[in-house]
Formats: structure tokens, C-alpha cells, sequence
């Protein structure tokens, strides 16, 4: 079976629908989502719609649940960004059944999914919704064996936008030093299958990842889209700083 998984889509119209239009390409039999559909982006309503329609399994991101609940530790750019998300949510476009739908559906997402040697989540093995796990954390061997025996096999995530693989040697290694595909082997490995919507890592192309189930491969896309274009709506909401629409350029 393949899986594509994507994750931190932010609310990236042109991003998710290029992400879509590559996985059409590809023979994939599910589409998995690892969280934040919504939140910095100008797109909220639309990006939940195609996770709504597309996705066989999604879980529960922290912008997700920010737009649900009161945010937590968000900074001022973040904060302002959930709050003119709310608003999105709260008045369409759709009619009323569709907007409940749409409230119903991050309402009831759940925080991670165990399937067999498979674990799915947004932010880290030990805190499904929250914690971050950088690549500098390798230095950090004590935190990172806690994390690994949250894990049976292999875990998916998402959260730093920043794609790559954990290693229990404590490495991280990033696609571009194996070629963009990855063999998984009988030792553990966190997976960081990047960000649709807002990279952060100097390349400026949604990413996302095809897992191959009975191959045991894993495969991260790049894909180019129309950051101009998602950029300048940002530029015309006055809620939405100027920043976010920026930093899509740049990749970071």
C-alpha cells in the first residue's frame, strides 16, 4: 500500500492543491494528514474542504486546536493569524451545515493514530499535538531515547516543517543527503514528512512523503506552486502580517 502523507498545510490553497494534483500522478491508495490544515494561511474554509474530501485519516494539529480552544503559547504573529482564522470558520463560505461541518470535523480529529509498526502525530511521539523535535535535539541523547520508546517501530509527524529522519544513532539526516528516498530497515526512526504550506528549510516547494508500506520506502516530494499568488492574498488581509506571506518566498 501507499500512503501519501502530508502535513502543515496552514490554510495554502495553491500548495495543497499542487500537492494533490502530484499525488494524481502517482498510484497512491490513501492520503494521510498529520495535522495544522488551518492557521497563518488565507485559505482556511477551502484547505478543510480537500482534507475533508481527500484524506482518509487526519490528526488533530496545534493550530487546529488553537482555532478550537484558547491558543497556547503562540506568538503575536501566530495569535492574530487564529484569530482572523476563527472568523473564517465562523462565517463560510457554505451555508450553515456546511460551516458546522467544518467545525465538527477539528472538533473530533484525533491526536495520533497507532497503526501496527506505524504511528502517526503531529508534534512528537510523547506529545502528539505540541512538542516540537528539532534536528539539534540529536545532541541531546537523553530526550531523544525517551522519544524512541514512545515509538514501536517507525513514527510520522510533522510540526517543525523542517523534513528529514531520526535516527537512534542520533542523527538527523535530510532528504537531499539520501537522494529523497529512504529505506526503512528494523531500526526506529522518527520521520518529519515537511510542510505543504509553509517549508522551513531554505526551499521554498511544498513537501511531503510517500510511504510505501510493503516496499518499506519512503519517498519526499518537492512540488512548485504559485507562492506569488498565496503570498499577495496574505498581503490583502490586514489580520495577517505581511511576514507570513514573506517567508513562503524564502522557504524558512
Amino acid at each position: 500500500m501507499k500512503r501519501a502523507l502530508i502535513s502543515d498545510i496552514h490554510g495554502n490553497l495553491e500548495a495543497l492543491e499542487a500537492v494533490l494534483l502530484d499525488i494524481n500522478d502517482i498510484t497512491v491508495d490513501e492520503i494521510y494528514c498529520l495535522g495544522d490544515i488551518i492557521g497563518y494561511g488565507p485559505n482556511p474554509c477551502e484547505c478543510l474542504d480537500l482534507v475533508m474530501g481527500r484524506c482518509k485519516a487526519t490528526i488533530l494539529g496545534n493550530h487546529d486546536q488553537a482555532a478550537l480552544f484558547d491558543p497556547d503559547g503562540f506568538n503575536p504573529m501566530a495569535l492574530q493569524a487564529i484569530y482572523w482564522t476563527r472568523d473564517q470558520l465562523d462565517n463560510g463560505p457554505g451555508s450553515q451545515a456546511i460551516i458546522n461541518r467544518r467545525w465538527d470535523f477539528l472538533g473530533e480529529l484525533p491526536r495520533q493514530l497507532d497503526e501496527g509498526e506505524f504511528k502517526f502525530v503531529h508534534g512528537s511521539p510523547r506529545d502528539p499535538t505540541n512538542e516540537y523535535v528539532f534536528p539539534e535535539y540529536v545532541f541531546d541523547h537523553r530526550k531523544m531515547e525517551i522519544l524512541f520508546g514512545k515509538v514501536k517501530n517507525y513514527c510520522f509527524m510533522g510540526h517543525t516543517h523542517l523534513p528529514g529522519v531520526f535516527t537512534t544513532d542520533c542523527e538527523f539526516v535530510s532528504p537531499d543527503e539520501f537522494e529523497y528516498d529512504y529505506k526503512l530497515g528494523s531500526e526506529k526512526v522518527l520521520v518529519n514528512v515537511g510542510s505543504v504550506g509553509q517549508p522551513r528549510d531554505d526551499d521554498n516547494r511544498a513537501c511531503y512523503v510517500i510511504l510505501d508500506t510493503e516496499e518499506k520506502k519512503l519517498t519526499f516530494r518537492r512540488v512548485k506552486y504559485d507562492i506569488d499568488k498565496t503570498a499577495n492574498k496574505i498581503y490583502a488581509v490586514p489580520d495577517l502580517s505581511d511576514a507570513l506571506g514573506d517567508r513562503l518566498k524564502h522557504g524558512r
